[in-house]
């Protein structure tokens, strides 16, 4: 864990970091949201797991940013699409979600269906 700074005017919170990955809270005008920065796989999923666990908050979605991932694996894709819930229970929510990371959701029979902030 670590303190917050700014950020462009946002506040950031780094909430969890390795050589592959950080994850940051973003405090921005809009809404907060935990941005994955670097690489998430088989070695760092089960902490993202235990980071997004810890920041759940009952019956509120948790806003997750995807864009600046530059490689996910299933592993990883696991934690965030949570495929073992039904759709309604669910409490990740995908933004910035990338090609790539759309087409291995689609391969889990998982339909992305993007962030009313995120649709043109």
């Amino acid at each position: 864990m670590g303190g917050a700074k700014a950020l462009n005017g946002d506040q950031e919170r780094l909430l969890y970091q390795d050589k592959q990955l950080k994850i940051v809270m973003r405090f921005a005008p809009q809404a907060p949201a935990v941005a994955l920065v670097g690489e998430v796989d088989a070695t760092n999923s089960a902490a993202l797991a235990r980071t997004l666990a810890g920041l759940r908050e009952s019956g509120c979605p948790l806003d997750v940013d995807t864009g600046e991932l530059t490689f996910v694996d299933l592993s990883g894709m696991r934690v965030l699409a949570l495929p073992a819930l039904p759709a309604a229970e669910r409490w990740i929510r995908l933004l910035n979600v990338t090609p790539f990371q759309q087409r291995m959701l689609r391969m889990m029979g998982w339909f992305y269906e993007p962030h009313p902030a995120d649709r043109p």
